[in-house]
Formats: C-alpha cells, sequence, structure tokens
C-alpha cells in the first residue's frame, strides 16, 4: 500500500524560482485534507488539487509552493514506521531543491511522526515542519488556512542565507514547537500541541518571532545524512496502582522483545513489591532495555530520589529524563535499528541526538521557563 504518490507543482505568482524561495509541501492526509459531506456531515478526503483553491492568499506570500500527495490519503492512525522512512526519503531526495518543507498530517500521531523524522533526518539544516488542523480546510472557522500559510512561510525563512529553523518541528495555533519534545494535548481545541519541558521556538502574531537561543543548529562541518532503519520491538508499559504481576511479565516476557519504556509515577517512582523488581532484574539479564519515563507532562526522571526509584535503577532501568513518550519510543526504534550493539544503544539513550533531552545542567537552565 502507499505505492503511488501523486505529484503537483503549483507555482504561485513569483519570479521563475527566486533563491531561497521554494518550499516542498507533503500531503500525507489528515483532517486538513478533508472536506464536509453536504448530506451526512461526515468527512472524507478531498482531491489534494483542490486544497490550493482555498489558499489563494498563496499568491501573494512570494514563495514557490510546490506539492506531493500520497495516494491514497493517510488516516494519521494508520501512520506506521513505513510512512516515516518514505516522508524521510523523500525529503532527503529533494533536499538540495528546496529551502524548507512543510508535511500535511493528521494530529493524532504527528509528534510521532516529527520525532521519528527528527533522529533520520541528521545533520539537518533546513525546515521540516509539520502542521495539520482540528478542523477541515473549507469549513468556515477552520485553523488549516493560518496553519498552513504560516507552516510555510517559517519552512522558507532565512536569515543571512540561512534557514532561521534548522529543524523538524510542529507548528500549531500560532506556535512553533521542536518536534521530538511535543505532545498532543487537547482534542478539541485548537491549540492541540505542547511542549511542556522546552519552550516555543517561535511566536506568530503581526510578526514571527523566533527564539534563536532555543533553536538547534547542525554542525556547520557535516552534511545532511539519511537513517532510515527501524526495529520496532518496543513496547510502553504504564504502571498503575494494583497493576498484577501476570500484566507485568506479559508484556516483559513477550518474544522478540528488545525495549520498554516504564511509566512510572512522579520522578520515577514504582511499586517496591519484591516480584516487581525481580521481573525487571530478569528482563535486563536477557539484554531488555528498560527506561524510565515519567507519567507527568512536565518535569524529568530523577532516579534515586526516593527508595522506590532507586530500586528500578539497581534492577538496570535506564533513566528518560525529560523526554516525551512519542520521543522516547521512535529513538529507541531509530537506535536499534542502527545499532547492534545493546550497550551503544545504551549509551546513546542517555545522549541528546538533535534536542529531545535537557541534559543536567540544561533542565537547571530551562527550570523557570516550565
Amino acid at each position: 500500500m502507499y505505492l503511488f504518490l501523486i505529484v503537483y507543482f503549483c507555482v504561485h505568482k513569483t519570479t521563475a524560482v527566486e533563491k531561497h524561495n521554494a518550499v516542498l509541501l507533503l500531503c500525507t492526509g489528515g483532517t486538513i485534507s478533508m472536506s464536509e459531506d453536504p448530506v451526512t456531515g461526515a468527512l472524507r478526503p478531498v482531491n489534494f488539487e483542490k486544497i490550493f483553491d482555498y489558499l489563494p492568499e498563496l499568491n501573494k506570500i512570494g514563495i514557490r509552493t510546490d506539492s506531493i500527495a500520497f495516494d491514497p490519503l493517510i488516516d494519521s492512525s494508520d501512520v506506521d514506521p513505513s510512512i516515516w522512512s518514505k516522508l524521510a526519503h523523500i525529503i532527503y531526495d529533494h533536499y538540495h531543491q528546496y529551502d524548507g518543507f512543510v508535511v500535511l498530517h493528521g494530529t493524532d500521531t504527528m509528534a510521532y511522526s516529527a520525532s521519528a523524522l527528527s533522529f533520520m533526518l541528521n545533520n539537518l539544516s533546513k525546515a521540516v515542519i509539520f502542521t495539520g488542523s482540528q478542523l477541515p480546510l473549507g469549513v468556515l472557522r477552520s485553523d488549516a488556512r493560518e496553519n498552513l500559510l504560516t507552516a510555510i512561510e517559517i519552512a522558507a525563512a532565512r536569515e543571512n542565507g540561512r534557514p532561521i529553523v534548522p529543524e523538524v518541528c510542529i507548528f500549531f495555533e500560532d506556535t512553533l514547537l521542536r518536534g521530538n519534545r511535543t505532545t498532543k494535548q487537547n482534542a478539541e481545541h485548537f491549540n492541540a500541541f505542547c511542549s511542556h519541558n522546552y519552550p516555543p521556538l517561535a511566536k506568530a502574531g503581526v510578526h514571527i518571532r523566533y527564539a534563536k537561543k532555543f533553536i538547534h543548529y547542525p554542525d556547520p562541518q557535516s552534511s545532511l545524512s539519511l537513517r532510515t532503519r527501524i526495529d520496532q520491538q518496543v513496547a510502553v508499559l504504564k504502571i498503575f496502582p494494583g497493576i498484577s504481576e501476570k500484566t507485568v511479565r506479559a508484556i516483559l516476557e513477550m518474544p522478540g522483545l528488545k525495549a520498554v519504556v516504564l511509566e512510572t509515577f512522579g520522578s520515577g517512582n514504582a511499586p517496591r513489591q519484591e516480584w516487581f523488581r525481580k521481573a525487571l532484574s530478569e528482563a535486563n539479564d536477557k539484554g531488555i532495555i528498560l527506561v524510565n519515563k515519567t507519567q507527568c507532562a512536565v518535569g524529568s526522571v530523577e532516579m534515586g530520589r526516593y527508595e522506590t526509584s532507586l530500586d528500578l535503577l539497581n534492577a538496570g532501568v535506564l533513566s528518560g529524563m525529560d523526554i516525551t513518550t512519542e520521543a522516547i519510543v521512535t529513538k529507541l526504534m531509530y537506535l536499534m535499528g542502527e545499532h547492534s550493539s545493546t550497550e551503544e544503544v545504551k549509551k546513546l539513550l542517555q545522549t541528546n541526538l538533535c534536542g529531545e533531552i535537557s541534559l543536567e545542567d540544561e533542565q537547571a537552565y530551562l527550570e523557570p521557563l516550565r
């Protein structure tokens, strides 16, 4: 499936191809690419060409916008690593033809896709902006128009000949967020996304104001490399009061399992029952990577702060620090796909690859901003 891509070249009223003035728009699907059936009221995909009929403003912003649409369009609940790989390959293959990229994507798994691409597009030096909407583009009160137009403007934005935001980001409701720091927080309101542990990279009002001190810049001596090998043998185990040994072992003893994200209480705490500690120790001894991720939206894991998390540390569990669930799941898949050594994966999990975690010195700096 998803073997066909439809390509539209929508060159708006600009001079030929102005340097630093071209953006490639990738449409995977999502609410932004839907229209409301006038009879049933149900949402259904629209012909992608018609999206531009709703955006005459594109003629005024002076940015050449070409587009590629997936065929068929995808509900974001159906997105999987093959889609991440396809997106990464398209960006890589067109990298030198465009100054930036915008990805239209359903909101439900947008933070997973943005996180995955932040790892796959190693040493990225151009903007890749994910956006979408809570209401379809053709609906009167839709948030789609502003989200898309501003995302295109940010993707094309340059200063002193260089992209202002050379990162994978999510733009939604006037706010630009680092993709691998973002979580969907609201299924109803327009402010669907939040970055609880890292400040916004830009705010769009009358002007777009960039917080340049928080933007991650690539190594100028290195070029973009594409790394799309993925290992999906990851599970998420959410701890809750009364969780049974049978439930825990059902996850930890799954055939072929290589890594488990433990979603724990508070600053990284979990039950102290002997069976729980033993189950984790046995999994660790089998080479399964265990990562501690707090269930709290804000803050970080602090292994050893309380005895309950000290038990996890002694069982071989690694700290996920202040990483999001979306980022730790995709980072594990990425690292296990790229590296055969479990020890190397563990080492890199504790390394800030592209802004996805705050190390101790940065956490102290960011704390007042949360």
